[in-house]
């Protein structure tokens, strides 16, 4: 059975609880061509990056697969291996190298990254302290001839009284879309800046 399933132009990626991930190509039918067994537990989320070349996958083994397609063979790869504290069934790439995870019951979520933070710098000094700026969200970093301003992502949290909620954000960041248990109904949400 297969838990997940994405679908990006002609490549359609599955995880299941077979503890395998996927890679189907539409050819006169779809056809399975490629399969990744890297995982010892099923299969859970699934998120693909902007640039469509890197893949990043949970399971319940407590590893997040990092997978890349290979320019050479096109053939997908797993280039790294992040071994988390809990299992997780949610993660999503927010650019092309960041990406958030939802530990299984956990009342927290974690941003992770392939590659550090890129910053403006070079040889660094230490006459400048690492600061945030609680009111303002802002990360101040000193590097080099360089100060960076980092700006934190700020959350709103809508309580929904049940643990049945399915729903969608639209593409664009504009509406919310949601059904839950309690209400029996879909509602929708506009989104507005704080």
């Amino acid at each position: 059975m297969d838990f997940l399933i994405q679908i990006i132009m002609n490549i359609i990626i599955s995880g299941s609880e077979d503890n395998t991930i996927k890679f189907w190509q539409k050819q006169n039918q779809w056809l399975c061509t490629q399969t990744i067994t890297d995982h010892n537990d099923y299969v859970y989320g699934l998120s693909m990056n902007e640039s469509q070349n890197k893949v990043i996958q949970s399971g319940e083994d407590k590893l997040i697969l990092v997978i890349e397609l290979s320019e050479q063979n096109e053939q997908w790869t797993v280039i790294q291996k992040i071994t988390v504290e809990t299992d997780g069934v949610r993660l999503c790439f927010i650019d092309n190298d960041t990406f958030t995870f939802q530990p299984w019951q956990k009342e927290y979520m974690q941003v992770l990254r392939q590659k550090g933070l890129p910053l403006e710098g070079g040889l660094d000094n230490f006459l400048f302290p690492y600061q945030y700026i609680q009111s303002k969200c802002i990360f101040v970093n000193e590097n080099a001839e360089n100060v960076n301003l980092i700006r934190k992502i700020q959350n709103q949290s809508i309580q929904f009284g049940t643990l049945r909620i399915f729903g969608y954000m639209s593409d664009d960041g504009k509406y919310l879309i949601t059904w839950d248990n309690n209400k029996k109904q879909y509602q929708i949400r506009k989104y507005q800046e704080l």
